[in-house]
């Protein structure tokens, strides 16, 4: 009789939308002797300040940039926006939707003013043909030096986390309310029910663990019940934004926002909403002409987890210490593929960050492609 292949588990730690995506992404290429567990402080019914997806605006909009990093994102960027393409085709219960995106510039840097000169730059080429700069004529406004407008998407982000997550569920995978110590642990913690051997830790965490270079940046926005029909993002003259995201599926409209990297205040500021508010009540389009004012839901207040450097994304080979018959413990190499800390990005980039990880999986043989029927 053929020999019984051991059962083997892989654990993403985080179910915030980098891990949730990650995780449903690598189900797809699974064994029949292989499971994906995710092990998550916070889960989408949860609400926590340090669990930032569910507070995120939620919509894309591109960031030109000469940087390997910005390079880089701009590709996963694309990726992400390609795969909600065909999410908003394929279920609108996802909450995500796609409508016109609109940003205008008091005094726009140069990188903005060339890629707007130029439609096929690789930052907007996906866009075409809907991006166009917007004519000063059409602008009406004599502070706002340049105008771009294209076809871009947005999430309704707590709807969208609870889709990802009864979708990686109904696909077998297991899920673990826990708050992990240390990246060891969720190797100890995925081999316990029967899951066997664990050789592989995708680290979601946001934060990572212990990382020097991780730093929280605090963002306040405000929810109201207000209606738009399109996404609006405005740089003031100081280099400033502001913006009004509408959610789908009828989940208001988010006006922000503000960063405010090492600020560990829990709690909303009057004085933010006030000046959000009167900032965005110049330009957003109130229903029954001027003079219309913000009907507001709540305040929002989220931790965004970023890294000096930008985003970790790579494979790391561990020792991690495990049982042994006759000796009592020993120490075995296990590989952890790390992909965190991309601060207020992580809706924009999520699938291409998670197309990364698997790619870097593949390459170890950490998974296998499946064979085409």
């Amino acid at each position: 009789m053929p020999k019984a292949i051991p059962p083997e588990t892989i654990v993403v730690i985080g179910a915030g939308v980098i891990g949730l995506s990650a995780a449903l992404l690598l189900q797809s290429t699974l064994l029949p002797s292989q499971r994906i567990v995710i092990i998550a402080r916070n889960l989408p019914h949860t609400e926590s300040i340090n669990y930032a997806s569910p507070w995120a605006g939620g919509h894309y909009r591109p960031v030109p940039g000469t940087t390997a990093q910005l390079k880089q994102e701009s590709q996963w960027a694309r990726h992400t926006y390609q795969t909600f393409e065909r999410i908003a085709a394929e279920d609108i219960s996802a909450g995500v939707q796609f409508m016109r995106g609109i940003e205008h510039f008091e005094s726009p840097s140069p990188e903005y003013v060339d890629v707007a000169l130029d439609v096929n730059s690789s930052v907007y080429a996906h866009l075409s043909p809907s991006f166009r700069r917007i004519s000063q004529k059409e602008l009406a406004d004599e502070q706002v030096k340049l105008g771009i407008t294209y076809w871009t998407y947005c999430v309704n982000t707590p709807v969208y986390l609870g889709w990802l997550l009864r979708k990686f569920l109904l696909g077998g995978g297991v899920v673990k309310e826990y708050t992990l110590a240390s990246i060891d642990e969720a190797f100890a913690l995925g081999a316990s029910d029967g899951g066997g051997v664990v050789k592989a830790v995708v680290n979601c965490s946001g934060m990572g663990f212990n990382d020097e270079k991780s730093f929280i940046i605090r963002g306040q926005t405000c929810l109201v019940r207000n209606p738009i029909s399109y996404t609006l993002t405005r740089q003031g003259a100081d280099g400033t934004w502001s913006f009004a995201i509408p959610r789908p599926l009828m989940g208001g409209t988010v006006i922000g926002g503000t960063k405010q990297p090492g600020d560990w205040n829990p709690h909303a500021r009057a004085e933010i909403r006030e000046t959000l508010l009167r900032n965005a009540s110049k330009w957003f389009p109130f229903e029954g002409g001027e003079g219309g004012e913000f009907d507001v839901i709540r305040d929002i207040v989220g931790r965004r987890p970023a890294r000096e450097g930008g985003l970790r994304v790579e494979i790391e080979r561990v020792d991690v210490v495990a049982p042994d018959t006759m000796h009592g413990q020993k120490k075995e190499g296990k590989s952890v593929v790390h992909a965190y800390g991309l601060g207020g990005r992580g809706v924009e980039l999520s699938w291409g960050v998670a197309e990364e990880v698997k790619a870097l999986m593949l390459r170890e043989g950490l998974i296998a492609e499946r064979a085409a029927l």
